[in-house]
C-alpha cells in the first residue's frame, strides 16, 4: 500500500486526485506544516526538501508533486497521453511548465498578497503579473482544446487543478473572468467524484488552523533565520 504524506495545500491535492482517480490503495499520513512536522527528522529522511507531498511505494520514495504524478502515471499507465514522441514531448513540456511556472508564481503571489508581514508593491505586482501571464498561456491553449493535452484527461490537468482552483486566493476573485476556458475545466474536474473525495481527505485529520508565531516559524523560516 502506498504511504501518502500530505496536507490540504495545492501540491498534495494533485496527488490525492490521482490516487482517487486511479483507485489506488493508500494510507494518508498528515504532515501539519503549521506545527513544523515537515522539519522533523523522520520526515526529512523521506523528503530532504521539507515539503509536502511525498509517497513511499514499496522500495520507491518519491517527493515533489509533479514527480509523483509522473511516477504513478507511468507505473499504472493511467491518465497518460498516447504513445509517441509528440505526446511525450507535450506531456513533459506542460507538466514542467506547471511545475516551474504556475505553481511557484501562484504560491509567491499568495504569499506576498496574504502572508508577507510587509505589503511590498513591487513583489505583489511581480508575482501577480507572472501568475496572470502563465494562466493566460493556459487559457489560450484551452480555447482550442478540452484538456491540456487534447481530448484526453491526464496528469497534466490534475497538476493544473491543484493550483488553478485557487486563483481567487492567488489573484483575487475578479480575475476568474479572464480565464473562462480554464474555469470551465477546473469546474469540471472539481465536480468529478474523485476530486470531491480528494478534497475531503484533509477532513480525516485535524490540522492546525491558527497562523500564530509557531506557524510562521515553521512555514517561513526566513523570518527567524536571516542570511543577509
Amino acid at each position: 500500500m502506498i504511504k501518502f504524506y500530505y496536507s490540504g495545500a495545492p501540491n498534495p491535492m494533485k496527488v490525492a486526485l490521482f490516487l482517487e482517480e486511479a483507485g489506488l490503495e493508500y494510507e494518508a499520513i498528515p504532515v501539519d506544516t503549521r506545527k513544523g512536522d515537515q522539519h522533523k527528522p523522520d520526515y526529512l529522511a523521506i523528503n530532504p526538501n521539507a515539503k509536502v507531498p511525498s509517497i513511499i511505494d514499496g522500495d520507491a520514495v518519491v517527493f515533489d508533486s509533479n514527480a509523483i504524478l509522473l511516477y504513478l502515471g507511468e507505473k499504472t499507465g493511467k491518465f497518460m497521453p498516447g504513445k509517441g514522441d509528440r505526446a511525450r514531448g507535450e506531456l513533459l513540456s506542460w507538466l514542467m511548465f506547471i511545475a516551474s511556472g504556475v505553481g511557484p508564481y501562484s504560491g509567491q503571489s499568495v504569499h506576498f498578497r496574504n502572508y508577507a508581514p510587509e505589503k511590498i508593491d513591487y513583489a505583489i505586482n511581480r508575482y501577480m503579473f507572472e501568475t496572470l501571464r502563465h494562466y493566460g498561456i493556459i487559457e489560450a491553449r484551452l480555447a482550442k482544446q478540452k484538456y491540456m493535452l487534447g481530448d484526453t484527461y491526464t496528469i497534466v490537468d490534475m497538476a493544473l487543478w491543484g493550483w488553478a482552483r485557487l486563483i481567487p486566493v492567488a489573484l483575487g476573485e475578479a480575475h476568474w473572468a479572464k480565464f473562462p476556458n480554464l474555469k470551465k475545466l477546473i469546474d469540471e474536474i472539481s465536480a468529478r467524484p474523485a476530486a470531491v473525495r480528494a478534497v475531503a481527505i484533509k477532513d480525516k485529520h485535524t490540522f492546525k488552523t491558527e497562523f500564530d508565531d509557531e506557524a510562521k516559524k515553521a512555514m517561513f523560516r526566513h523570518l527567524s533565520e536571516k542570511v543577509a
